[in-house]
């Protein structure tokens, strides 16, 4: 499955930004999807994640109560709606596919990767 991220920008702290993945190919169909970021000297780290069709979520800590995972079934795609953006969140924002449909936190349990989306919070 190919994915592509879309979305990321420049904005300021208490701004939001909608972050979307596209995904296309054969097997891009009943998994799981997530969202991952990577900061400048830092390990990537999970986000949020998404089951098929989208009845499960689940979210970091550092997620919950401003980011919210959807995905447009129709559409092969999946968002990441954040809200109250802070510098701490300043990052490449990546999504993923699971190897199966149930929620995974683990970069290790996704095998497909987009190519990311940078996202830089201003103070």
């Amino acid at each position: 499955v190919q994915l592509q991220a879309s979305g990321g920008g420049l904005v300021q702290a208490g701004d939001s930004l909608r972050l979307s993945c596209l995904a296309s190919g054969r097997a891009s169909g009943r998994r799981a999807m997530g969202w991952f970021r990577q900061a400048p000297g830092k390990e990537r780290e999970f986000v949020a994640a998404i089951t098929w069709p989208g009845n499960i979520k689940h979210y970091a800590d550092s997620a919950k109560g401003r980011f919210t995972i959807s995905r447009d079934i129709a559409e092969n795609t999946v968002f990441l709606q954040m809200n109250s953006l802070t510098p701490e969140d300043t990052a490449v924002y990546f999504c993923a596919a699971a190897g199966a449909n149930s929620i995974r936190v683990s970069p290790q349990d996704y095998f497909d990767w987009g190519q990311g989306t940078l996202v830089t919070v201003s103070s």
